[in-house]
């Protein structure tokens, strides 16, 4: 149940450990990102965790790059296989939206493979525009 798990914006709260085995082994996004990075991306990002209410354990992690004005980025969405289908991934998500909402962001923006019915129940739809997006590719392995 939802109620078994508390939402939280703390960074000093977050298994680091923890979230970078997640990212470097278990995303399909960032294998092999190593901990250094990781840690930079975490020191460098809004950071959003959730927590088992009784053992205190992370079980979900999401970063967010922001100006806090007038766009964030979401990223690094990930919720412990162990956990899933329990309503944690929408506490995460709409913990998420609730930081935001205040901020008055024109764009909250991300990218992902799956869960697009848990994202569309908080208003993220696909771009209405994408022909006036561009990116430039790095190295993944970066």
């Amino acid at each position: 149940m939802a109620s078994d798990y508390r939402f939280s914006t703390d960074s000093a709260e977050l298994d680091r450990s923890r979230v970078h085995r997640w990212i470097s082994e278990e995303s399909y996004w960032a294998p092999g990102r190593s901990r250094a990075k990781q840690d930079a991306a975490i020191d460098g990002s809004q950071n959003f965790g959730v927590y088992d209410v009784e053992s205190g354990g992370q079980v979900a992690y999401a970063r967010a790059i922001t100006d806090r004005v007038t766009f964030a980025w979401l990223c690094d969405v990930f919720v412990d296989g162990q956990v899933r289908g329990r309503g944690v991934g929408a506490l995460l998500i709409a913990g998420i939206v609730d930081y935001f909402e205040p901020l008055g962001l024109r764009r909250i923006a991300l990218s992902t493979n799956d869960a697009h019915g848990l994202y569309a129940k908080f208003g993220f739809e696909a771009l209405t525009g994408p022909d006036t997006w561009m990116e430039r590719i790095g190295d993944l392995n970066a």
